[in-house]
């Protein structure tokens, strides 16, 4: 169990991020087997021949899959922390190149701390002077031929978590940023500013944020949320990486609803049932930012979604009539 200790302070200076090369790390582990999938199987099993053929040619696949152990301490080279929500994946693979080999074998030599030996192929890679390069390569060919044409779809769902959940916090404090966010996370109140728990490893263990705040990945690939990068350097911060929400299709809407309103504002109307801008719900459904205005439009009028600026931007949600079209069953006296 780790226990996080906040402040009010740490409210203000918690940040959320989205990072492409971490969202390619649990790519890498999903496409190898070594995580459970959750909503994502099918994408996972269309893209793992691709995989599979990379991993022929870059042992340095075998290697990022062999360094990885669940609630065991991974390198920190290999997922720098995210510095927003549109960071690309060029800068963040820059970053990483620019570790200092020592360190790159520091952290490697930690992680393998108390483990069983490695095969020899894997090991020769992790103790290659050029370690960092190689296995940069590595997440930079997954991230072009595997990865990089599902990310404006992938981008979109986590950035629509984003905004919802930090809205939730900025205006109704940690609980309710907390909430559904995992079964693994939990908010207390039984002490003077509060704490967050989170169920990872076998060790209870404290730490505080001493007003630096926390930052918070969502992530498409992950199934089981709490999952805590424990960043080694002090100027690093301390992160929680959850499951985004919204990552599943959307259910089913009744047969008559897309006779009613048609095919294509009925897959809006479902999709809202988390909140999303404009521009995701193109991303998300494969349709034009125009045409997806359109509807939009169309359905607002009918009184079926409403919109809140946040930002620069409008998020969009179902209305009461909305929801009873999509759940007619919830909706029975």
């Amino acid at each position: 169990m780790l226990r996080i200790e906040v402040s009010a302070q740490d409210i203000m200076a918690s940040r959320f991020a989205i990072s492409p090369l971490i969202e390619t790390l649990h790519a890498v582990w999903a496409l190898s087997g070594r995580t459970e999938v959750g909503a994502l199987r099918d994408w996972v099993a269309r893209s793992r021949p691709a995989y599979l053929r990379l991993q022929e040619s870059m042992p340095e696949l075998r290697a990022l899959v062999a360094l990885y152990v669940p609630r065991r301490y991974t390198p920190d080279f290999i997922a720098p922390p995210p510095t927003g929500v549109n960071v690309t994946f060029d800068d963040e693979i820059a970053a990483m190149r620019a570790t200092p080999a020592e360190q790159a074998h520091a952290e490697i030599a930690r992680s393998l701390q108390e483990r069983e030996p490695l095969p020899e192929p894997v090991m020769r890679v992790l103790r290659d002077r050029d370690v960092v390069a190689r296995i940069a390569d590595a997440l930079e060919a997954l991230w072009r031929e595997v990865i990089a044409p599902s990310w404006p779809r992938f981008h979109a769902i986590l950035e629509r978590d984003v905004v919802q959940r930090a809205g939730r916090l900025a205006t109704y404090g940690w609980r309710a940023a907390l909430d559904d966010l995992s079964p693994q996370v939990r908010w207390r109140d039984d002490d003077a500013c509060g704490h967050i728990e989170v169920r990872v490893g076998a060790d209870d263990r404290t730490c505080r944020l001493d007003g630096r705040g926390l930052l918070f990945v969502p992530s498409v690939f992950i199934k089981n949320a709490g999952a805590y990068l424990d960043y080694v350097t002090d100027a690093w911060p301390y992160a929680l990486i959850y499951p985004a929400r919204g990552v599943a299709a959307p259910q089913d809407a009744p047969g008559g609803l897309a006779r009613l309103i048609g095919r294509t504002r009925t897959a809006i109307l479902t999709e809202l049932e988390v909140p999303a801008t404009t521009t995701q719900l193109a991303a998300r459904l494969g349709l034009s930012i125009g045409g997806t205005g359109d509807h939009i439009a169309a359905l607002r009028e009918a009184g079926l979604i409403a919109g809140v600026r946040t930002g620069r931007s409008v998020l969009y949600h179902r209305t009461p009539l909305g929801d009873s079209l999509v759940n007619p069953s919830a909706h029975r006296p």
